[in-house]
């Protein structure tokens, strides 16, 4: 039996890029995006190219706690170990903490952070009973360092980044691996409409490649975090 990853947010940009590459790894994945759509699209897609791989997938809101709870009930009644997860579903909005519109800070929390923590907190019996499993969720440069313009979705990046820190910790007796990933300025639905050329950007699938490779390692070694700039800098 193929192993099985659970990857948020699968349809665009990192999220899809690491759900083509787990499957291009022999892993059946299981997904969840707000669009229903994109998600049957996705499904086509993987369907026409993968003969081997399983895709399941289920529309859900992660910043909504019922969709969240859906989820986990979808996964569960799947009835497979899990091997890996990442909790990649996240949210941007631009904005600064002094003057952005109410409720920011609310929704980027809710998508940002209570996903993961709710989500991990529903699957992660599982891994412990069986004592292995990995841990990714998607933090961002913006985890380590306030930037222009960044506001609550900072906030809820450093606050993403401390949950992260808590789990490896707590994980660490019962053999389950856990990562932060903090990409810099990658080439997504995010910044579309940038006048940049688009090898200022990291490449979706360059994040998706290290997720991949810090999960390779052998059972006595993790890596903590994966920080990812553009070669040239920030931006």
């Amino acid at each position: 039996m193929n192993k099985l990853a659970v990857i948020t947010g699968g349809t665009k940009g990192i999220g899809k890029a690491t759900v083509l590459k787990f499957l291009s790894q022999g892993f059946d994945v299981i997904s969840c995006s707000r669009n229903l759509t994109e998600l049957e699209n996705l499904s086509n897609e993987f369907t026409s190219n993968f003969s081997g791989q399983k895709f399941f997938y289920l529309q859900a809101d992660l910043s909504n706690k019922s969709d969240i709870a859906q989820f986990i009930k979808f996964i569960k009644d799947i009835g497979r170990p899990i091997d890996v997860l990442v909790n990649n579903a996240g949210l941007f909005i631009p904005g600064t903490v002094h003057s952005e519109d109410d409720g920011n800070l609310e929704l980027m929390i809710e998508t940002n952070l209570y996903s993961a923590y709710y989500l991990t907190r529903g699957l992660i019996e599982s891994m412990k009973t069986k004592k292995s499993g990995h841990i990714f969720t998607m933090c961002s440069v913006a985890s380590i360092q306030a930037y222009e313009n960044g506001g609550s979705y900072s906030v809820s990046k450093f606050a993403l980044l401390g949950f992260t820190k808590a789990l490896r910790e707590e994980m660490k007796p019962f053999g389950i691996k856990v990562t932060s990933v903090l990409p810099g300025a990658t080439l997504t639905a995010s910044w579309e409409g940038v006048d940049l050329p688009s090898s200022r950007f990291i490449k979706a699938g360059d994040i998706a490649s290290t997720i991949y490779g810090a999960y390779t390692l052998s059972d006595s070694a993790v890596v903590e975090e994966i920080l990812v700039r553009p070669q040239l800098g920030d931006i």
